[in-house]
């Protein structure tokens, strides 16, 4: 499971919504690929087509895609947005996460 804290929902929406998305029918697809300082970083992107290997998520009115792969490493994960003085974005809030980057944006198991 994946959880989707009220300022990622927030800030989805509105993302969704100047990139061309309906956020109560697109989605938001995240997911992990090998890359970043940790080994693996995260991916985040608006969707509106669902994959036949994809999860459907959906917590807090978001409805979120992940691969199956990607989905063994999120599970447990919240999904936040920081609008914070350390830098602006949406952040994985990842339990199964043995070490992280400085950015956030990468992590290792």
């Amino acid at each position: 499971m994946i959880k989707v804290s009220d300022s990622a929902k927030k800030k989805a929406v509105e993302l969704m919504t100047e990139d061309g998305f309906d956020a109560t029918n697109d989605f938001i697809r995240v997911g992990v690929k090998s890359g970043g300082c940790s080994g693996l970083s995260y991916e985040l992107k608006f969707d509106n087509k669902q994959n036949d290997d994809d999860k459907l998520i959906e917590d807090n009115g978001v409805k979120i895609l992940v691969d199956k792969k990607s989905f063994l490493y999120l599970i447990g994960t919240t999904l936040d947005y920081s609008g914070g003085l350390n830098g602006k974005g949406f952040v994985f809030n990842n339990p199964n996460a043995n070490r992280t980057c400085g950015c956030g944006e990468s992590f290792s198991l």
